[in-house]
């Protein structure tokens, strides 16, 4: 009986978390579809060298959103069309890292619910989470991850 009840309270603890996901899934809009076309350009440059930048540093099996690779595990909320896409998947060490590009962009709130999400997504599967900017973007980015309450994340500048 006391098995039962300790794998109850697991299960409960188990929901409590996938609730937390479900929630900041309902609160994400795809954003590239709403780009013009200059800043599609810009994004697919920047990505381009996020993930030259990764290889140097040692990542394997890189999936990322961009053509020539295989793109990423998309996550979907049941009964809705939203879905999050990571920008940039790779691996190093055994471990899998997930990796965002942290862009100006005035729609603030998406961009604040996809890293809330990818970051307790992250922290559910012991993966890791990271953000990726550029000069420019660094206090923007900044100002966002304390807005989030995530200043102990560490920023890559490429």
């Amino acid at each position: 009986m006391r098995y039962l009840k300790w794998q109850f309270k697991f299960e409960t603890h188990n929901f409590y978390k996938y609730l937390v996901i479900v929630f900041y899934l309902s609160l994400i809009f795809s954003t590239l579809q709403n780009m013009s076309d200059e800043n599609k350009n810009k994004y697919a440059t920047i990505l381009t060298q996020s993930i030259s930048y990764l290889e140097n540093r040692g990542y394997k099996n890189i999936k990322a959103n961009l053509k020539g690779y295989t793109t990423p595990k998309s996550y979907a909320k049941v009964g809705s069309d939203i879905t999050i896409t990571p920008d940039i998947v790779a691996e190093k060490e055994g471990r899998k890292h997930y990796f965002e590009l942290s862009l100006k962009s005035k729609k603030t709130n998406l961009l604040k619910s996809k890293w809330l999400f990818l970051n307790t997504l992250t922290a559910l599967k012991s993966h890791r989470f990271r953000i990726i900017t550029t000069r420019g973007h660094f206090q923007f980015t900044h100002n966002i991850l304390e807005d989030i309450h995530l200043n102990n994340k560490k920023l890559i500048i490429v």
